[in-house]
């Protein structure tokens, strides 16, 4: 059975930490595919910067070299926040056995479980791939999260039958990178290289996203 990621975001902008994630998750579970989804409305935040149309454009560019990443537009098609429980429920609608799915989150966000909605029945309904962020080690999560501790395990074997949904914890390097950084980089007129991949700071620079407009952060349209 091939073994599919799932990994959400604002992606505003997608940047090279986020790929670390991707990457870290791929490599310690033998994922054979990674499905990159941007949320038109993303939850639990204020409203994005760039459009939803220019999100999803970068994550474009930054998947499209990459032959185990693919990027879906699930979540551009909804109105509605993209909460994970509401992203599993639609594939589950589309006959997706969710159970098997690995869902792909850093550990500084997954401190945060217990306020996603539908939280915990939520940890029933797939696999959660949690990755060490700076500052943020995924091991760190055993004590953090004490009742939580007994779905936690270490990167199963490729061959491995995991069961019911676990909670694998990736202990990996991923760069020290944020969206609101290089947000505010942009805005600064500094350098972002090294930060996103090169097409996608093309991409930024082209269309003028996260420049300053009197006191208000801005974007073009397309």
């Amino acid at each position: 059975m091939m073994r599919i990621g799932l990994f959400g975001g604002t992606f505003d902008p997608i940047h090279v930490g986020h790929l670390d994630v991707v990457d870290a998750a791929r490599q310690a579970l033998s994922l054979d595919r990674v499905v990159i989804l941007p949320a038109n409305v993303p939850p639990h935040r204020s409203s994005p910067h760039a459009s939803a149309v220019h999100r999803f454009a970068m994550a474009a560019l930054a998947v499209r070299a990459r032959p185990n990443l693919v990027l879906s537009d699930l979540e551009m098609l909804s109105d509605q926040p993209s909460y994970t429980a509401t992203t599993l429920e639609r594939l589950a609608s589309r006959g997706t056995d969710t159970r098997g799915l690995f869902f792909i989150t850093g550990a500084d966000a997954f401190r945060e479980i217990a306020t996603w909605r539908d939280y915990p029945a939520l940890l029933d309904r797939c696999h959660f791939v949690v990755v060490s962020r700076p500052q943020h080690p995924a091991a760190a999560l055993r004590d953090a999260l004490p009742a939580l501790s007994g779905r936690m395990i270490e990167p199963p074997a490729a061959h491995d039958e995991l069961g019911a949904p676990r909670v694998i914890l990736v202990d990996a390097p991923t760069a020290a990178v944020s969206s609101t950084d290089i947000r505010q980089r942009v805005a600064d007129d500094a350098s972002i290289a090294g930060l996103v991949p090169d097409d996608v700071a093309a991409y930024i620079e082209k269309h003028g996203l996260y420049r300053i407009e009197g006191d208000r952060m801005f974007s073009t349209d397309i």
